[in-house]
């Protein structure tokens, strides 16, 4: 009968033990999956790192890869920098500014100009200009919203061609492409437009 009952006993013992290891893996498995955010249903609702604010950053050299700040532009390189590896040079964006080729064009600017031999290193480099109405913007420019393009001049820009922007108004004719601004509607087709690409007509929506 000892022999039995020390028999369950120690069963039960081994039992027990066995539970609270498995309890305590859980809890590491929990505190590994939190941490990591890999648990479910934490990944989606751990809050994400806020982007830098222009104010909250300062101009300066930084290396390749480092995510630029909004509101801020490349204006230089420094092929030596970074180890080799090429530094760029930041700073808040204005109006009227050489930006490199490979810098964020902030909301509500344009690209007027073109170079391919600039940003200190002979590479493309654009004249970055804030959105106005009546205005020649390079291909490839962003369209601010409101604006249009009603013209176009094949070697402009660096013969890489050049179009005019303007606020967007009923009446005008607007190039194939142009994405139609909120409020507006497209009618008749003009193939006289545009420098000879055609035109569509803006009307109210």
């Amino acid at each position: 009968m000892k022999i039995v009952y020390r028999h369950l006993l120690g069963r039960s013992l081994v039992v027990a033990l066995r539970k609270r290891l498995t309890a305590a893996m859980a809890v590491v498995a929990l505190l590994a999956a939190v941490l990591t955010g890999t648990a479910a249903g934490t990944a989606s609702a751990a809050p994400q790192a806020a982007p830098v604010a222009a104010a909250e950053a300062s101009p300066g050299w930084v290396c390749p890869g480092t995510p630029i700040p909004p509101g801020y532009v490349i204006t230089s390189r420094a092929a030596n920098g970074c180890n080799g590896a090429g530094a760029w040079y930041m700073q808040p964006a204005q109006d009227g500014i050489w930006i490199c080729a490979t810098s964020p064009i902030p909301p509500g600017y344009v690209l007027t100009l073109h170079t391919a031999n600039g940003c200190n290193s002979n590479i493309d480099t654009w004249f970055m200009q804030l959105a106005r109405d009546g205005q020649w913007v390079c291909a490839g420019s962003p369209i601010p919203t409101g604006y249009v393009l009603t013209g176009h001049i094949s070697t402009g820009c660096g013969n890489i061609g050049i179009w005019f922007q303007q606020v967007a108004r009923a009446g005008q004719y607007i190039c194939p492409g142009v994405p139609i601004p909120p409020g507006f509607r497209t009618g008749a087709f003009n193939a006289s437009m545009c420098g000879g690409l055609g035109g569509w007509l803006l009307l109210s929506a």
